[in-house]
């Protein structure tokens, strides 16, 4: 019971975000497809996985953002004994306008800094994938920091579209 009424509030959840404009993240910009799932946002990259990675550093780097880290998934399963396709998480974020995320709940340090996972996946295509802002906004409670999460949003997607067309 306690699964299916899960599914059910996550479904209602995600319906809710959709109908929901003014918090959905800016897609004008990246002409490639975008997939939400789960609050999941994915972009298909018309790169290569380094080659996407090493773009997606050089516009953060551009665009004066804060760079935290740079984690190799597949080398750290590899580590481990475990095979892993290539995945790498990419950690940045801009402390005056994430930090105010914060002060509105501060469990969305949950959420902050930015993750952006660039991933290969069997066929060889990349992809790079974020949690929705408007679904962050939603699972802490956020209702003070509109413009701050449109901001981010069309952060992020100014950042992914040096990935998504060639």
């Amino acid at each position: 019971m306690t699964i299916s009424m899960t599914r059910l509030v996550t479904a209602l959840f995600v319906s809710a975000l959709l109908a929901l404009p003014t918090l959905q993240p800016a897609r004008a910009q990246s002409p490639s497809p975008v997939l939400q799932t789960d609050g999941v946002i994915k972009v298909k990259s018309a790169y290569p996985l380094e080659e996407t990675i090493a773009r997606i550093k050089r516009d953060i780097a551009a665009k004066g953002i804060k760079f935290f880290d740079e984690i190799d998934q597949a080398k750290l399963g590899g580590d481990a004994g475990i095979k892993l396709r290539p995945s790498t998480l990419l950690i940045f974020g801009n402390p005056p306008l994430g930090i105010q995320f914060l002060t509105s709940n501060p469990n969305a340090g949950l959420d902050w800094p930015v993750r952006l996972l660039v991933m290969q996946d069997e066929n060889g295509d990349v992809y790079a994938a974020y949690t929705d802002f408007a679904w962050i906004a939603k699972r802490h409670g956020i209702t003070d920091r509109d413009a701050q999460f449109k901001m981010a949003s069309t952060v992020v997607s100014s950042i992914l579209s040096t990935v998504s067309a060639k």
